[in-house]
């Protein structure tokens, strides 16, 4: 982002500013060569920033205030200012390199963080985490689902799964999220009770497949009640 700045604007657009973003202040003239070839690197640096740091272009011919209380021997003179401080500064026209650093060195370091690490600690925390990085990541969205319906926490977990596409993984949890809201003391009963419905209630036979997903192939009576289903559909 890029301001002019005014002797009378001088104390909200830098200082104030300054107390929540690094504040760049070119000081600049229009009769300055070096100051013309330095304003658009700055100005193309900063914006590259995505509003982190702010750059205050001030003409030191319209605010001699401001100059003065730089004491600015000659121009174009570049400070940066954090917590209304000035924190670094240079005098001259830069390289574009010299310049990305000095404006890098205003940002605040980020750490890489390692999704693949996060997914295998397993943890609320660590996968929440995780899912900030990458919210389309399968693996870290069913993890974080389960983890949530293991604790009841199902609507949070049907939400969740929402930013991913449909595979079985995801179907998986989705049933097991919507049967919590269901007693399921008994998956028998259940499933004979919407067997009468299936042919012509459609949120019933999404349920009985729901249920039978949910059991897995490995409960004995998924292959029978799968038939029972076949039967009962053709």
């Amino acid at each position: 982002m890029t301001i002019d700045v005014t002797d009378a604007t001088f104390q909200k657009e830098v200082i104030d500013k300054s107390m929540v973003l690094p504040v760049i202040v070119d000081l600049w003239a229009e009769w300055c060569g070096p100051c013309k070839t330095l304003g658009p690197i700055l100005e193309k640096l900063t914006a590259a920033t995505n509003g982190k740091v702010v750059l205050a272009k001030v003409d030191i011919d319209k605010c001699p205030q401001i100059a003065q209380a730089f004491q600015a021997q000659s121009i174009p003179a570049v400070y940066a200012m954090k917590d209304g401080k000035v924190l670094d500064g240079f005098v001259g026209a830069q390289s574009e390199h010299v310049v990305e650093q000095f404006i890098k060195n205003l940002l605040p370091e980020t750490s890489v963080i390692d999704v693949k690490d996060l997914l295998a600690k397993g943890d609320e925390v660590s996968l929440r985490k995780a899912l900030e990085q990458e919210p389309k990541n399968e693996a870290v969205v069913v993890a974080l689902a389960e983890l949530l319906v293991a604790r009841n926490d199902c609507i949070a977990a049907l939400e969740i799964l929402k930013q991913v596409p449909e595979t079985d993984r995801v179907r998986t949890v989705v049933a097991a999220a919507r049967l919590a809201f269901v007693p399921v003391d008994d998956f028998g009963k259940q499933l004979d009770d919407l067997l009468v419905r299936v042919k012509t209630d459609e949120e019933a036979k999404r349920q009985y497949l729901e249920i039978l997903q949910t059991m897995g192939p490995n409960d004995p009576r998924t292959g029978d009640y799968r038939k029972k289903l076949t039967t009962k559909l053709f």
